[in-house]
């Protein structure tokens, strides 16, 4: 049946679909990136849902402890399993959203690449778009933003995947205090050695994001020109 029907090269066969046929085929991709990229969010905020509640219902827990048998044995093992349990939590939801920030940033990037296909259909309809076209680490930050030049800091700072980093490095400074503590260590080592566990938590972190983020796509095929004002 391949040889009564061969298929055509790739050019010749470009040449063949109409510009609205491309465009229906253009949008149905663009329409399952947006649809995968709400389910992918939706289900990374249950599991932040899921974490932000056993750490808030660990947090009763060890007050019924206390009210039942005060801050002795009974409390320092509750206490340091519970931290344990948390900050293991905790982790394995920030490698969620850490995976989902990865996929999220795959998911503009192929939106990126689909409006410059837009913008090679018809040219005219760039003045018109607010997000990006071109699909390198200008491009996407530009779709981040929303066309508006906002620092990349706050974008950091505000992140979903910072929350929970912070939340965690919280949770990790309080376990090695708490480690600390029942091992007999003074109040000022206690401190010191909660401090840096929370300080390394934090920056394993941030160094783990930013080799994942920091140097953009390797497969750029749209890349933003380089004079002038960006325009996506």
């Amino acid at each position: 049946m391949s040889s009564e029907h061969p298929m055509p090269p790739p050019d010749v066969a470009a040449e063949q679909v109409s510009p609205g046929v491309r465009a229906q085929l253009l949008a149905t991709e663009h329409w399952s990136l947006l649809a995968t990229r709400g389910t992918t969010w939706s289900e990374v905020m249950s599991r932040i849902t899921i974490h932000l509640t056993v750490s808030s219902a660990s947090l009763v827990v060890l007050a019924l402890v206390v009210q039942a048998s005060g801050f002795g044995t009974e409390f320092d093992v509750m206490s340091v399993g519970l931290a344990a349990a948390i900050l293991v939590l905790g982790t394995l939801t920030a490698v969620r959203v850490h995976n989902a920030s990865t996929d999220d940033a795959a998911m503009i990037l192929g939106m990126n690449r689909l409006r410059a296909a837009y913008a090679e259909l018809d040219p005219t309809i760039t003045r018109f778009l607010v997000t990006g076209t071109h699909d390198d680490l200008a491009g996407i930050s530009r779709t981040y933003a929303m066309g508006f030049r906002r620092g990349t800091v706050s974008h950091v700072v505000g992140s979903t995947s910072f929350f929970l980093t912070v939340v965690n490095s919280i949770v990790a400074g309080t376990l090695g205090a708490l480690i600390t503590h029942v091992a007999g260590g003074s109040t000022a080592l206690v401190s010191v050695l909660g401090t840096l566990a929370g300080v390394a938590y934090l920056g394993v972190m941030l160094e783990i994001g930013r080799r994942a983020f920091g140097s953009g796509p390797t497969d750029v095929r749209f890349p933003t020109p380089d004079e002038g004002p960006d325009q996506g």
